[in-house]
């Protein structure tokens, strides 16, 4: 018995699966801050990505300072250069798309993004792509699409800026997955925060500068310190497991982000939602069941 619960804690697969779910908690609150500032306070979309970005390279100065300056140290400055560039601008397009939509339609919209990482992890990192991932992704993409129903007449074109974020995250993960091999997770999450603020401040700068007060800083400040933790846990995550196999936990974040949009704004989703909720969920415990067992044989 300890010996079968030892071997879940080391499991590859477990620590990955945990770290994305750990990861989706933290963000799912960050949506609700980010649409919070955006729809209630009436700050400009760009204006909060940098805040949250600038506030969390802030809290994370003292794990830079424990670290040291070898924390910065890289032999492949290009490569998170690129993964930097594509995360700042998938969020500058997650955050205007919080703007316009309600969370739950973002978030399932942003669910397109497993099938990105699966497609490049074939063709860029030469993973290995089972029938049982392919079915756990298709599964999930094909929950989410259940619940968005992009036939329908309330589908708009600004419901496609969070795709777009889907695509830019999904290749910067790409990247993230590729560094893993060869940094530690404290590197490449400082690394991110330290790009990301001044190319998040020189859009801002472009669209109007606008600095928060009152309410509006203190809910920005969360989602700072928010933004630091979860993108640290997501960063564990590829380093804990294959990127193929970890992204469809990813799928997790839609019934997190559906609870916080209902407590935070009484959001209530259509019968159908939890649908596509059964569909996702399934399909995240399918693999993870699957891939422990995996382990287990070959050990």
């Amino acid at each position: 018995m300890n010996q079968s619960r030892l071997a879940l804690t080391r499991s590859g697969a477990v620590l990955g699966a945990a770290f994305m779910v750990l990861a989706g908690i933290a963000f799912a609150v960050v949506n609700v801050a980010t649409q919070w500032v955006a729809m209630v306070e009436g700050f400009p979309a760009t204006s909060i990505a940098f805040w949250q970005y600038a506030f969390a390279l802030v809290l994370s100065v003292p794990l830079l300072r424990r670290l040291g300056l070898r924390a910065m140290r890289t032999r492949f400055p290009g490569r998170h250069l690129a993964r930097v560039l594509l995360a700042a601008f998938g969020v500058q397009a997650w955050v205007e798309g919080l703007a316009t939509v309600p969370i739950w339609q973002a978030i399932a919209l942003a669910m397109t993004s497993p099938f990105f990482i699966i497609v490049g992890a074939k063709l860029f990192l030469g993973e290995e792509v089972g029938w049982k991932r392919w079915a756990a992704t298709l599964t999930g993409f094909s929950g989410a699409m259940v619940i968005l129903q992009p036939w329908s007449e309330a589908f708009t074109m600004a419901s496609l800026l969070p795709v777009v974020a889907a695509l830019l995250w999904g290749a910067s993960s790409l990247l993230v997955k590729d560094l893993t091999a060869h940094e530690r997770p404290e590197m490449i999450t400082i690394w991110l925060l330290v790009l990301l603020t001044p190319i998040n401040a020189g859009l801002a700068a472009v669209a109007g500068f606008a600095v928060p007060t009152g309410s509006g800083l203190a809910v920005l400040l969360v989602a700072g310190l928010l933004t630091a933790a979860g993108q640290y846990f997501l960063t564990a995550a590829y380093k804990a497991a294959d990127a193929a196999y970890v992204q469809p936990f990813d799928d997790l974040k839609l019934p997190l982000n559906v609870l916080a949009g209902w407590i935070a704004f009484g959001y209530a989703p259509a019968g159908y939602l939890w649908v596509g909720a059964v569909m996702i969920l399934g399909a995240s415990l399918f693999l993870m069941a699957s891939e422990f067992a995996g382990e287990k044989g070959r050990g």
